[in-house]
């Protein structure tokens, strides 16, 4: 029995037991920092950080610095201080400039919101032909701004306007007793009609973007709540203002947000529909700032325009997120 014993715990003793080795514990270098997540944070943020650095930071810091000097093309400039400011704000061909963007802007994204919430209104239904519909509607959005927007000059052009021609073959120009108008419409030979027709044309074109993105957020909302609200006897106004508004709110100001930043700094379809004429009477903050900077060569002045839109569109942005935080934390 003792040798028994004895024997066994002799071969447990015999038995070899491996351990880990001091340095095969640790990975290698090179594998910590492949694995850790900071240093691959950092990795995928530094393209995007350059990018935007080189293109949004270093033309901004540029454009601040030209806007505090005099420097004109060919002549590098001194500084000037708030001079090119005051001399802006005092030009009267900015202040109507000034004015418009704010009327161009205010309108345009009033009509996108409106045309766009009625179209994904619609587009929630079913119906037949709804695929067509659909398609149809992403065609402003598709086709290039330039290329659309030359489309909308022929058709306003003064002479071959097939909008006159239009009007004029249902009578509703000419020297008939029901013709609202003896002549032809100056669409953009007149300072008014020619913003108002670069409103349309901005909304024309800006309105399936708020569509597809309303329409999105209507296909999140339970088809239950409306139900509930139909058999309390709602009617459908009332299950649009207290069931469907509410709940699409937080969509719609983002929609808006964007809309508002992208049409207040509107630059190619104001300079390819009327080139800010007649008389510079449709300029916005954007293309006055280019006539400035580029075609006069005053790139002081011209960057000191561009700037104003930079407090207005921040603040805008401002209140309306400060809004939205409300509305989550409601």
């Amino acid at each position: 029995m003792t040798d028994r014993l004895a024997g066994g715990a002799g071969s447990a003793a015999g038995v070899e037991v491996a351990l880990p080795h001091p340095g095969a514990a640790r990975a290698p270098a090179r594998t910590r920092v492949l694995e850790s997540e900071r240093l691959l944070a950092a990795a995928l943020l530094a393209p995007t950080v350059v990018l935007l650095g080189l293109f949004i930071a270093y033309p901004f810091v540029m454009g601040i610095w030209l806007a505090l000097t005099d420097t004109s093309v060919g002549r590098p400039g001194r500084f000037v201080g708030l001079e090119n400011f005051v001399r802006a704000w005092t030009d009267s061909i900015f202040q109507a400039a000034f004015r418009n963007t704010f009327v161009y802007t205010f309108w345009a994204t009033v009509l996108k919101l409106s045309l766009g919430m009625w179209l994904a209104l619609l587009l929630n239904r079913h119906f037949r032909g709804k695929r067509l519909v659909r398609a149809s509607m992403l065609l402003p959005f598709i086709v290039p701004t330039v290329l659309s927007t030359f489309a909308w000059r022929w058709m306003f052009d003064p002479t071959f306007s097939v909008l006159n021609w239009t009007l004029y073959q249902l009578g509703l120009i000419g020297d008939r007793w029901w013709s609202l108008s003896p002549t032809k419409l100056p669409f953009l030979s007149d300072g008014t009609y020619a913003l108002a027709c670069a409103i349309v044309v901005n909304t024309w074109r800006g309105m399936p973007f708020f569509a597809i993105t309303l329409l999105a957020g209507l296909q999140t909302i339970n088809p239950d709540l409306h139900e509930a609200a139909a058999l309390d006897g709602a009617g459908g106004w009332k299950r649009f203002w207290y069931v469907t508004w509410p709940l699409l709110k937080p969509v719609t100001l983002v929609v808006v947000v964007f809309s508002v930043i992208q049409t207040f700094a509107d630059f190619q379809l104001i300079y390819v529909l009327t080139g800010g004429g007649p008389a510079n009477s449709t300029h916005l903050l954007a293309t006055y700032a280019y006539q400035v900077g580029v075609h006069s060569g005053l790139l002081g002045e011209g960057a000191a325009i561009s700037l104003f839109m930079f407090p207005v569109l921040f603040a805008v942005v401002w209140l309306q997120l400060r809004y939205l935080r409300r509305l989550e934390g409601a």
